[in-house]
């Protein structure tokens, strides 16, 4: 065979069988990546290049290979799933860092946690003070949870005793052009409503819309693919016309 022709199939082959053991193992491995889960995708991402890569070997080891870890990557998931003690084995506990106000620093020193790498997160969650923080917490995917002190957290309507109303998701009716039909089905709407909607907005093709979603008050939100706007704010430093130096 074509060696060109050879690393497209394994190409597509290792592709589509990462996808499957991917999709498999489920969102927790991406959404919440773990170090058990770390390794098995650094693992599984050797194999598969390998496999796409190193036409001397026989093709064969590589797909039992991908299968191998696989089977082990899912059958982890499923004995932590069944069993707390194996989920802590395989996935780690959450570790206290911050403790009314005060660091934990026989934690942080297990965790190999630094000052800089605390403060860092701290910030990402709008935490700028230690005083302020209630609790911190090292999650097992390497988060960090942060609880502030009552008196320093957000005010919210249910503090004030405010009702308020239900908002839910926004549907999506039109993506890209194209009308999203279980949508509008679940809304009890027609595609006459939909087009009547979007002409009240001077919308007259579906190929000028590129999103359109409905919120749970009516309201239907209308993007279309070309803009009128009078200004358009640039946040770079750069001056219309001249290239940076």
């Amino acid at each position: 065979m074509n060696p060109y022709l050879e690393i497209l199939a394994r190409g597509v082959g290792a592709f589509v069988g990462v996808l499957v053991i991917t999709r498999a193992v489920g969102k927790s491995q991406v959404g919440q990546l773990t170090v058990a889960d770390f390794i098995n995708a650094i693992v599984l991402g050797s194999i598969a290049a390998a496999m796409v890569t190193d036409l001397k070997e026989n093709v064969g080891y590589y797909i039992f290979g991908l299968l191998l870890f696989g089977l082990l990557t899912v059958l982890a998931e499923y004995t932590a799933l069944k069993y707390r003690p194996a989920r802590k084995l395989l996935e780690g506990e959450p570790t206290i860092v911050i403790h009314n106000g005060k660091i934990l620093e026989e934690n942080m020193k297990k965790l190999l946690y630094n000052m800089d790498d605390l403060m860092m997160q701290l910030r990402l969650k709008n935490a700028f003070n230690i005083g302020d923080v209630e609790y911190a917490i090292a999650e097992p995917n390497g988060d960090l949870s942060v609880l502030l002190k009552s008196h320093k957290q957000p005010l919210t309507p249910g503090d004030m005793q405010i009702p308020t109303k239900y908002q839910g998701v926004p549907s999506e009716l039109i993506v890209d052009g194209v009308v999203i039909q279980q949508n509008l089905k679940q809304n009890n709407l027609t595609e006459d409503w939909l087009f009547g909607e979007l002409e009240k907005q001077g919308v007259k093709s579906l190929q000028d819309v590129m999103y359109a979603s409905l919120d749970s008050d009516g309201n239907l939100y209308v993007d279309k693919r070309q803009d009128t706007m009078d200004h358009v704010t640039d946040i770079t430093d750069q001056l219309p016309g001249k290239m940076p130096q």
